[in-house]
């Protein structure tokens, strides 16, 4: 005899029906129905299908006249009497799409025939018998009223969807938070990706950021192609053209239903992309808030921020990162990761806010590949149209997520102090040519490195806050210009007589020899300090 299949095997073919409507298991506890004592013979998996309506009938041909999701009440009087006849009346039901099929026992069968339960079993059709006699007409009136409750509280609850996104929308919303009012409304995570399957954004809880982010490129290339499975995509696209999908990960049922209010999502996100002029809105909401964040240290372990990171394009396991800060000229929308592809690798740009001396980037090359001054220089120029302005603050070569980022806080630290180069063409400092400031970027968090700073210069820095004065910058271009008061003096932008003023004064109020070589290393190390604080 052939083993028998798998009821979970054999589920009923239904066709997709609309949401908000109850399950099986919900209207079987209806009063109507709990007064018959509903006994479920076969079927469990079917408890949780849709049911769309009601139907009453005893007829044996009774399937040509169902379009799925009803369920069908019966007393079975006019059901075949053949064995064979009743499994070809079961099946029809079932291809037909059947949500559920009660029989009401004693009117005529005493009990449900072996013959029909197991046809309802090989089917995966769930068979429901009623031990007490129940009035069918009250059972419909209690279950289509439930079923239009629930069909007015879907339409409210997708109707108010639909304003909620319309008005994200016409307010000009960023990416960023029309993505985490998607994860909102859905109680599951959402990421926003363009067509290269990067992360744009990704609205995750950090305890699982790793798990969901980790090889999303691979992963989505196989959801996309092989299909979704407990994925939810839909492609955000205008006018014809596609700039990428929104992805909503496994998560409860939502009234207004789960795609519908996805769908809603990437209407505004498509809105938002035609309004933008330069394009470059994804860019500039997405990747740079991920940079300003982890330079902001707002992220809870190192495996979920490198896979954000690489998730969002930029390689960190294996490959050779450097904080950068350009300073001195208006940057081109997404220019440094345009400039990096050209060198083999990728960049990411924070936000100009994030580093108050210019724009912070984090650079990842292949390890085997070199960023000589030639090739800084290259990148810098591929920055800007006016790169004969910029400055390029550069930190040392770094592996691994935490030293990334302190070889860019390297780079912002040097990003503050002046500009001495003198030369033409884009400037560029390096931390490995910059010890002391290296050296207080490792020190940056110890309180007497600290308390040194503020020791040494409190008297400087209360006589600039009370009147607006610049004896920091004063002191900063001199200590950069040691023994030369003439460079010191145009580094500064003041006269020599004004500017040997401000000397004389910043050395009556420290009551210190600035000429002394151990006052100046100790003034520059409270300069670096402040500034790095500060900043």
């Amino acid at each position: 005899m052939a083993e028998r299949r798998k009821e979970s095997d054999l589920r009923t073919i239904r066709p997709a029906l609309p949401t908000g409507l109850p399950i099986v298991r919900e209207v079987l506890a209806l009063t109507a129905l709990a007064a018959g004592e509903p006994e479920v013979l076969t079927g469990d998996v079917g408890l949780d299908s849709a049911v769309r309506w009601v139907h009453v009938s005893d007829s044996p041909g009774v399937a040509r006249l169902l379009d799925g999701g009803e369920l069908l009440l019966s007393t079975g009087s006019s059901w075949p009497s053949e064995p064979a006849d009743l499994v070809a009346f079961i099946g029809g039901l079932a291809e037909a799409g059947l949500s559920c099929l009660v029989l009401e026992l004693g009117t005529h069968y005493r009990y449900a025939p072996a013959v029909v339960v197991d046809a309802a079993r090989d089917r995966g059709l769930a068979l429901v018998v009623l031990h007490q006699e129940v009035k069918f007409v009250t059972v419909t009136e209690a279950v289509h009223r439930r079923i239009i409750a629930d069909q007015t509280a879907a339409l409210r609850a997708r109707d108010e969807v639909r304003t909620r996104f319309t008005a994200l929308a016409l307010r000009g919303s960023p990416a960023d938070y029309i993505v985490h009012q998607l994860a909102q409304t859905l109680g599951a995570p959402v990421v926003l990706e363009n067509l290269g399957h990067e992360v744009v954004v990704a609205d995750v809880p950090p305890a699982i950021e790793e798990d969901v982010l980790t090889r999303w490129e691979v992963r989505s290339r196989i959801a996309h192609r092989e299909g979704a499975g407990d994925w939810l995509i839909v492609p955000v696209e205008a006018r014809g053209i596609r700039w990428g999908h929104l992805v909503a990960l496994p998560g409860p049922e939502n009234l207004a239903g789960r795609r519908s209010v996805l769908e809603q999502g990437a209407i505004a996100l498509a809105l938002g992309r035609l309004t933008d002029a330069d394009g470059d809105e994804w860019s500039r909401i997405g990747r740079r808030q991920l940079v300003d964040a982890l330079m902001a240290g707002r992220y809870t372990g190192q495996d979920g921020a490198t896979a954000r990171l690489e998730a969002a394009g930029l390689p960190v396991e294996g490959a050779r990162l450097r904080g950068i800060v350009a300073v001195g000229a208006e940057l081109r929308a997404d220019a440094a990761d345009a400039a990096a592809r050209a060198l083999g690798g990728r960049a990411l740009t924070g936000s100009a806010s994030g580093a108050r001396s210019g724009a912070p980037i984090l650079l990842s090359l292949p390890p085997r590949v070199p960023f000589e001054d030639d090739d800084a220089r290259r990148f810098a120029r591929a920055l800007s149209s006016d790169s004969e302005r910029l400055t390029l603050s550069i930190g040392s070569a770094a592996h691994g997520l935490d030293a990334g980022l302190a070889s860019l806080q390297e780079a912002i630290d040097l990003s503050r102090a002046p500009d001495a180069r003198g030369q033409r063409g884009p400037g560029l400092r390096r931390a490995e040519q910059r010890p002391l400031a290296r050296l207080v970027a490792s020190l940056r968090d110890d309180h007497r490195v600290l308390e040194h700073g503020e020791r040494m210069l409190a008297p400087l820095i209360e006589h600039d806050l009370a009147r607006d004065g610049d004896l920091l910058d004063v002191l900063a271009a001199m200590l950069s210009h040691p023994g030369n008061r003439t460079a010191a003096a145009s580094a500064s932008h003041l006269s020599r007589s004004v500017f040997y003023q401000r000397i004389a004064l910043i050395q009556e109020l420290l009551a210190a020899d600035l000429d002394d070589g151990e006052v100046q290393a100790a003034l520059h190390l409270a300069l670096l300090v402040h500034r790095s604080v500060a900043g």
